[in-house]
């Protein structure tokens, strides 16, 4: 393979990621901001409480997508560690994207329902960025190479994935 396909293969995966990624995350926009609307109109909790309330719903379905739809052919052992790193970076992206809602609306007086929206729509967007970078690169780790071609050899030898092997070849 030319040092020019493999460049155009990495950026073609990498753009299907990405695409994958904004699909999950798009379907978790909407449910953010329908729980946010429905919690700041229907109820009396304040602004920034019913964001967080929206983030952590929309956190638990991001997951679902991300593990299920966006990295299911990533290394899906060791779940307890890809679970506690997606909450600690979903928590690290919950304080950016409130946080610049908190700033608007306790720093700015900017608390008008548009107002709220369109913070947090920014917040959501600035958080985003933090969120792909982090679970890519620490929760959703690629397979290595090897352990992913002994993976399929051993499938497509007798239908059934074999445990991995220590032995360097």
């Amino acid at each position: 393979m030319t040092e020019r396909s493999a460049l155009r293969s990495r950026l073609e995966a990498l753009t299907r990621e990405v695409v994958k990624f904004g699909a999950v995350g798009g379907a978790g926009v909407i449910v953010n901001f329908a729980v946010f609307n429905l919690v700041r109109h229907l109820t009396e909790v304040p602004v920034v409480r019913a964001s967080i309330v929206a983030t952590v719903v929309a956190t638990g379905t991001n997951y679902l997508g991300y593990r299920y739809f966006t990295y299911r052919d990533r290394d899906k052992q060791g779940r307890t560690r890809e679970l506690s790193l997606f909450l600690l970076f979903s928590v690290v992206g919950l304080v950016i994207e409130n946080g610049i809602l908190y700033a608007a609306t306790y720093g700015f007086d900017w608390d008008t329902p548009l107002q709220s929206n369109i913070f947090k729509f920014l917040g959501i967007g600035v958080a985003t960025l933090f969120r792909f970078w982090s679970y890519r690169s620490w929760v959703f780790r690629a397979l290595p190479a090897r352990t992913a071609v002994e993976t399929a050899e051993s499938f497509l030898a007798d239908g059934s994935p074999r445990p991995r092997s220590t032995t360097r070849k």
